[in-house]
């Protein structure tokens, strides 16, 4: 309705000959024929953004309405047309529009701190803003608020979110929620209203982070691309510090050592053929020194023979190499393979412990 906002500046119409109405009109008159005529036509228009003030106003103006001539109506459509058509760009009305056209461009925090200076509420519909959140994000609170307002939720909520949710509670407490909304037929929209703005706050309120990862894949991503001994000198100290942190993070570290039991055999040759082929030669011919016989083997098991012969010849060749060399050519394979990962051209296994 904000489009209709160039009504209020119309000057009445002329009195006009003809059946129906045949006065002059007022700005007033002239919005409610437009809304009517829109209405007649199917468009839909969100009127329950307009201040209540003027919802007021537009609908008692209907009401007092009759009949319009299709002389009047042609005169105010056409006036209405010409003043839309003089329109060149238009704002929202008011903070919270604007707070809303800018929703994502500006920082959460200065949107936050403009609404509460100007006393605007953070969501025009917060059940719609629930509605987007998902079922698993909304189940907590389902779980922890009381069995009335979990009532509402599941009332105002889709259909089809609201039965999935259910199917998440232990069976009790789904059979007490579904009985408590056969009692909701006595709650007021005021109420409603407010338990969404309650609900969608505290699920909203959650503070920025600076960081888009939590900290076990931070100190596992910074480990992978540690020596070995700066690895396991730390998860040494971790382990007399948090030996909880300390196994979540051993979990979220590949090296090369992981070989066998996370890459699928059938993966080595995509594998390889992103590698180096230097690299290869030179972290597989130290490998049985760094203690990684295992990982040299599989990966030569699984392989073309033609393949496999060639490179045990040229790891013959390369004889004894630096433990320096061999271990940043491991990190280079270890790196192919995250990239892999990272981009969906790869799945590593889990292991059997990380499902405990």
């Amino acid at each position: 309705m904000n489009d209709i906002v160039p009504m209020n500046s119309l000057a009445p119409l002329p009195v006009l000959d003809g059946g129906g109405v045949s006065v002059s009109l007022s700005r007033r008159a002239k919005a409610a024929i437009i809304v009517r005529l829109l209405l007649n036509d199917g468009a839909d228009i969100p009127l329950e953004d307009l201040p209540d003030e003027l919802q007021a106003n537009l609908t008692h103006q209907m009401g007092k309405m009759r009949v319009v001539d299709r002389d009047t109506l042609m005169a105010v459509v056409e006036e209405f047309a010409g003043e839309v058509e003089k329109v060149g760009l238009s704002f929202p009305a008011g903070i919270a529009g604007a707070l809303d056209a800018l929703d994502g461009k500006i920082s959460p925090h200065t949107a936050a701190r403009l609404r509460k200076e100007a006393g605007v509420r953070q969501f025009g519909n917060p059940w719609a803003r629930l509605g987007e959140l998902g079922a698993e994000r909304l189940l907590p609170a389902v779980e922890n608020e009381s069995i009335e307002v979990a009532a509402v939720m599941l009332s105002k909520l889709p259909v089809a979110m609201s039965a999935e949710i259910l199917g998440k509670l232990p069976g009790p407490q789904a059979r007490r929620i579904t009985y408590a909304v056969s009692l909701t037929g006595a709650v007021t929209p005021e109420a409603v209203d407010r338990i969404g703005l309650s609900l969608a706050s505290q699920l909203d309120a959650q503070p920025a982070t600076a960081f888009d990862s939590d900290p076990v894949e931070r100190v596992g991503a910074i480990l992978n691309s540690s020596t070995n001994v700066t690895r396991d000198d730390v998860l040494t100290g971790l382990d007399e510090t948090d030996q909880g942190f300390a196994n979540a993070v051993r979990k979220a570290i590949f090296t090369f050592a992981n070989i066998p039991a996370r890459i699928a055999p059938r993966d080595i040759p995509r594998i390889l053929r992103e590698v180096d082929q230097d690299k290869l030669v030179l972290a597989l011919a130290g490998a049985e020194a760094a203690g990684f016989a295992a990982s040299r083997d599989f990966v030569l098991e699984n392989m073309s023979g033609r393949m496999a012969d060639q490179l045990r010849e040229e790891i013959g060749e390369a004889g004894k190499v630096k433990a320096a060399d061999v271990e940043a050519a491991m990190a280079d394979i270890v790196e192919v393979i995250r990239a892999m990962e990272q981009s969906g051209d790869l799945l590593l296994v889990v292991e059997e412990e990380d499902q405990d």
